[in-house]
């Protein structure tokens, strides 16, 4: 019998309330290294909420948040979490390079040097250009660069396939399937059909934890 790695991450009974609605309540499940959950649900089902929760944004109406059987606000959680969202959380006035290097002094080395990265999200020559002189697909590839250059076990990813081009969706599943391989771990809300055969993708649809 396969042995199973004891969940990394877990969420136990989550609740969330919008105005008089329930977004979600009841929610629970843990994420393993090496795999991939993605959250589905129609528009207004709370996707994007959760994510905010499990960053630390927002706080849930009920349920707990354990890492490494800690609760999260005790543990390194958010230290070891990175989250990109529908902004692409760049600094607009910087240069690619000022960015990546900001991003890496805030957090530890990851995997990849920022040529390395830069060259992997096929950024590379744009290390001086200003991000705000950016189209928004290369700003999303920049912000997967930050992902890269830094090390953080779980990517909680909002639509990461937004203003991308068909290679650069492919790209992004590459760059899940190669860090979920490695160890890590992923979360994200996306309308883009996701196969990783490989993988342990997980599925959660939020219209049916009411």
């Amino acid at each position: 019998m396969e042995h199973l790695q004891p969940a990394m991450l877990e969420v136990a009974d989550l609740y969330c309330r919008r105005d008089d609605r329930s977004l979600f309540s009841g929610l629970s499940f843990g994420l393993r290294p090496g795999q991939v959950l993605l959250l589905e649900g129609s528009n207004g089902s709370g996707k994007t909420t959760l994510l905010r929760i499990l960053c630390g944004f927002r706080e849930a109406d009920g349920g707990e948040i354990y890492w490494s059987g800690r609760p999260a606000a005790e543990s390194s959680y958010f230290a070891d979490m990175a989250y990109v969202g529908h902004a692409d959380g760049t600094k607009k006035e910087l240069t690619v390079l000022e960015n990546l290097r900001f991003a890496l002094a805030l957090s530890q080395p990851g995997q990849y040097g920022i040529d390395q990265a830069l060259q992997k999200v096929q950024l590379s020559g744009y290390d001086d250009n200003p991000v705000q002189s950016l189209s928004a697909g290369q700003k999303r590839r920049l912000s997967l660069a930050r992902l890269l250059i830094t090390r953080n076990i779980l990517w909680i990813l909002d639509e990461p396939f937004t203003s991308l081009d068909k290679q650069g969706m492919e790209l992004i599943e590459t760059l899940m399937d190669d860090h979920a391989k490695n160890g890590g771990m992923v979360i994200l809300t996306s309308h883009h059909d996701l196969t990783f055969p490989h993988l342990s993708l997980q599925r959660i649809h939020l219209d049916s934890c009411l």
